[in-house]
């Protein structure tokens, strides 16, 4: 076992590659002085940039101290020092280059969605498994404080029977005339991959099938509310894809949950997402960081009287979920699990399988919305046999 182990990373100069999987991941495990495995030793980390802009690639080289970069993918993708491919490009370009990596041999680490559509995310698992390589998706949001103490919450039965999940989650994204967009203008643009809903609807996937229960059917509504748009040089152009989506899902065990996703809300909540969970003995809020609880012998009885003015407090009947651990970040965390996964075969069951369940999720809230009705969530398997076709052909009924 080799004392480093070289990480190409593919997109790192964009927003998500360079903040989160650069900086305050892979930069501060080699920090730290590399990943801690099983036997207490240590396994350091060795980037090597790839993009399309060199001298980009040069700056960003030279502020973190780091040796390699390079505008060759292919060249990078054939050099045995780099065992582990990472995607962070966007949508449109990463089925592609990820399939040369299985090609080639490595493992692969790659951001969410996997694909633009769910037979080709079911292509890459399948691809993936028969070439034998590991491979993982980002989950990062399993990862968060307010997720791990709700998770805790639904582990320890503090619920007793949960009936339902509402969740809240957007800000307002500037349209880029007056002030500058926070989002890319790609993120508008059905063509080039972007929308809402194939965004958020794989992250929703994975964070109710691992603390819920996983998603049996969805009704969507989705919509464009901001018609037109300003690029990044003050171009106006159509949005074409949608920038609000609404959905109720029904997980495994009855419990229905609806999620509103919108880059088109104002926020007047504590956190920019907030999911409620409502079961038979207590309820909770949480957000990022935050959780709060309620239990069935702390609730008060509100009674409805739209006569008369309601002083109660309720946002007092409350109470924090402390914290009991230190959290660190939730990318750093997840490639740390990942990293493991690939030295010593620990586990990492987020893989390009959960991908494509995610990405299922969103294709079928997107026909939901198309034709008005709800739809059934199939389940989605690989083929024992090897793949031998370039497509996979999704079917609903």
């Amino acid at each position: 076992m080799s004392a480093t182990i070289g990480i190409i990373m593919n997109g790192a100069s964009g927003r998500m590659g360079y903040r989160q999987h650069l900086v305050r991941s892979i930069l501060a495990i080699r920090e730290q002085g590399g990943v801690v495995l099983s036997d207490g030793s240590r396994v350091q980390v060795e980037p090597l940039l790839v993009g399309r802009d060199e001298a980009k690639l040069a700056r960003i080289a030279a502020q973190h101290g780091i040796e390699h970069y390079t505008t060759n993918l292919d060249e990078a993708l054939a050099d045995p020092r780099w065992e582990i491919y990472a995607d962070f490009l966007v949508t449109s370009a990463r089925s592609a280059a990820i399939k040369k990596a299985i090609a080639a041999g490595k493992a692969i680490y790659t951001e969410k969605p996997t694909a633009e559509t769910y037979a080709d995310a079911l292509e890459l698992a399948q691809l993936a498994t028969d070439a034998g390589v590991k491979n993982g998706v980002v989950h990062d949001k399993l990862y968060l404080p307010g997720l791990r103490k709700l998770k805790r919450l639904v582990d320890s039965g503090f619920f007793g029977r949960i009936l339902s999940v509402r969740g809240e989650f957007g800000y307002w994204v500037f349209e880029g005339d007056w002030h500058p967009a926070q989002r890319p203008s790609w993120n508008y643009r059905a063509e080039d991959g972007g929308g809402i809903t194939v965004d958020m609807f794989p992250h929703w996937n994975y964070v109710l099938e691992n603390i819920f229960g996983s998603v049996k059917s969805v009704y969507a509504q989705t919509a464009t509310h901001i018609p037109q748009r300003s690029d990044e040089q003050g171009r106006p152009y159509k949005a074409t894809a949608d920038d609000a989506a609404y959905g109720i899902f029904e997980l495994e065990g009855g419990i229905i949950a609806q999620l509103n996703s919108s880059w088109t809300v104002r926020v007047h909540r504590d956190e920019l997402v907030e999911f409620q969970v409502d079961g038979t003995h207590g309820s909770a809020v949480a957000g990022l960081f935050g959780c709060e609880i309620q239990p069935r012998n702390a609730t008060p009885k509100p009674v409805w009287n739209p006569d008369l003015e309601d002083t109660h407090d309720y946002d007092a009947d409350w109470m924090q979920v402390p914290n009991t651990e230190e959290f660190e970040n939730g990318f750093k965390v997840q490639w740390e699990q990942f990293i493991r996964h690939v030295v010593e075969d620990a586990p990492h069951e987020y893989d390009f399988l959960s991908g494509a369940r995610g990405m299922l999720l969103a294709e079928t809230a997107l026909k939901s919305a198309r034709e008005g009705r709800k739809f059934e969530i199939p389940t989605v398997s690989l083929a024992e046999e090897p793949l031998t076709t370039d497509a996979h052909e999704l079917t609903l009924s």
